[in-house]
């Protein structure tokens, strides 16, 4: 088997004269020959899965969004381009690649809900990402390609910015916290303009109302999908729900844009047919493990349950990874070889984990935090027994009343290592082990000539969220929450 290009060009098309050559815009003409609900139908049919991460089916999505539209306010389409998942580089990859495509896929999604306008939210730090973009929508304003008004939201650089609510809540103008409120009931208050003064009496620390069924409502409903996701929209649209299930499962048709990083040959972005073994897919997109080294782990991101050596034939589906009880996530495989501690993997996950949680969830920050000390206690061959017990206890509470998922990531992460490799534990606990600092987890910021190159900087980050020498002892939900209107640069 060998890698695919269905949304990942092999090379890049520099212009939009390129991407039509290549068939592009054929989506939005059949798009605009037809009904916006055929349009929902035929995503739906499809079986396109959302891969962001929660692989939600993308036309449920749609349709649920439709049926909520108010005639008061309008719908938006929000492009989720805040890749900020540890070991992740694929929409990055992809807009720099063929950022038409992605925008083709927005213009078709907002013709399908009815949206009046496409704002893409990606991080302000995404400087190639960002000129791209722009670059594009011109090209394609200029060719009339745009039904509706297309612009780019530069975001904070959070974690946390990358979870839906989060990011329409810093399109409005407030810090990234994750709101209880979906984005199908309350989406951004304007496209283009943010809403810097909004406030509300409903009591949600995410400052919003929670909006009501129907289409008298006046609260505007919002559609936000991945980038990768959107790429493959308009060739479906072109070609057909039929041709886009003749590759992958049936559970998971399609393809997937794979990062492949760690104890690997290279680092590298690829796309595979879905339901390719694992091992396969580390072999295509990353070469396989270094030099007489065997793989003894993998993470997906921060986001699932660790995959052992003993689980690389599983394939790469939702269905598959489900079977051994972990998930897909955004297929960011962070490949950890036999020379791996994983006790320091475990207390670097924690640490990353915990100070990039925003601190509304008391559980989440304060027992987070403790865990990550904890571990890191542990893997320098600091730690007794009681706090092996108190580690253990700490994982099952962190997510108690959470929000949003980093909490259960935190308990799938670090409660899968602690349960898969419990005899690394016991010999750090009798200091028969080497003392290890963690392991540093964090987001990559680009990929280099088969060389990662990740986020160093952030081991300077404390949970407060600032880079200060001391932590303030506060947590940023703590800090952030009078902060409105212009200090939103700031986030």
């Amino acid at each position: 088997m060998s890698l695919v290009h269905r949304v990942l060009p092999p090379s890049a098309f520099a212009t939009l004269d390129d991407y039509v050559k290549a068939g592009g815009g054929r989506g939005l003409e059949v798009a605009r020959e037809v009904e916006p609900a055929a349009l929902i139908d035929e995503v739906e049919a499809a079986g396109l899965r959302g891969r962001g991460g929660a692989g939600f089916p993308t036309g449920v999505k749609w349709r649920t969004v439709a049926a909520n539209r108010s005639e008061v306010e309008p719908t938006t389409v929000v492009v989720n381009a805040a890749e900020g998942e540890p070991g992740t580089f694929k929409d990055r990859t992809l807009m720099r690649m063929n950022p038409y495509e992605v925008i083709e896929g927005a213009v078709i999604a907002a013709r399908a809900v009815r949206a009046t306008g496409v704002l893409i939210a990606t991080k302000a730090r995404f400087t190639t990402e960002v000129t791209r973009l722009r670059a594009a929508i011109a090209e394609m304003e200029a060719a009339g390609w745009l039904d509706v008004p297309v612009d780019v939201f530069e975001g904070p650089e959070e974690y946390l910015y990358g979870e839906e609510t989060a990011l329409l809540e810093s399109i409005d103008g407030r810090p990234p916290f994750p709101r209880i409120a979906p984005p199908f009931r309350r989406g951004v208050d304007e496209v283009v303009e943010t809403a810097a003064d909004a406030t509300s009496d409903s009591g949600l620390s995410a400052h919003v109302e929670m909006a009501g069924a129907g289409a008298g409502d006046p609260a505007p409903p919002t559609l936000v999908d991945n980038v990768e996701t959107l790429a493959n929209v308009p060739k479906i649209i072109a070609r057909g729900k039929d041709w886009f299930r003749t590759e992958g499962t049936d559970e998971s048709p399609g393809t997937i844009v794979a990062t492949v990083t760690g104890g690997v040959t290279r680092a590298a972005v690829g796309e595979v047919l879905m339901g390719t073994p694992l091992r396969e897919v580390i072999e295509l997109v990353g070469g396989g493990p270094g030099p007489e080294r065997e793989i003894k782990a993998v993470l997906t991101g921060v986001s699932n349950t660790v995959l052992t050596g003993a689980q690389l034939d599983t394939p790469v589906s939702y269905e598959g990874f489900r079977a051994v009880g972990s998930w897909l996530g955004s297929a960011s495989f962070i490949v950890l070889d036999d020379e791996a501690d994983m006790v320091a993997v475990a207390a670097g996950v924690s640490r990353f984990l915990a100070v990039e949680s925003c601190g509304q969830c008391e559980p989440c920050k304060l027992d987070g935090l403790e865990l990550a000390d904890k571990l890191a206690a542990l893997a320098g061959n600091r730690a007794n027994d009681a706090d092996v017990t108190e580690i253990r206890r700490r994982v099952d509470t962190v997510g108690d009343r959470a929000r949003c998922s980093l909490a259960a990531q935190h308990q799938a992460v670090v409660g899968s290592i602690l349960l898969n490799f419990d005899g690394e534990v016991r010999t750090h606990l009798a200091r028969t082990a080497e003392p290890v600092a963690p392991m540093t987890v964090t987001e990559l910021r680009d990929l280099d000539d088969g060389g990662a190159r990740w986020d160093e900087g952030h081991v300077r980050k404390q949970p407060d969220w600032t880079y200060d020498a001391e932590w303030s002892g506060k947590v940023p939900a703590d800090v952030m929450a009078d902060r409105r209107g212009p200090d939103a640069d700031d986030y």
